[in-house]
């Protein structure tokens, strides 16, 4: 497997993220359309989860419509 070198990576996080910085996650876009990086935004030094771009996608949108609700 192929190491990505996230040090200079731009992150984000969701807009429905709340602003005391609890529980969030944050993505970087900068290795699309490949891979998509998301780490804990609490620990950004720590690790990272690097997922591929169509699989990220498919949760994303699973979760917008609703299927993860248990």
């Amino acid at each position: 497997m192929r190491r990505i070198d996230l040090s200079a990576a731009s992150w984000r996080k969701s807009s429905y993220s709340n602003s005391d910085g609890g529980e969030c996650v944050e993505v970087s876009d900068d290795f699309a359309p490949l891979v998509v990086p998301v780490r804990d935004s609490k620990t950004p030094h720590g690790p990272a989860l690097v997922f591929p771009a169509g699989g990220w996608a498919s949760f994303v949108a699973a979760v917008k419509g609703g299927r993860l609700d248990g």
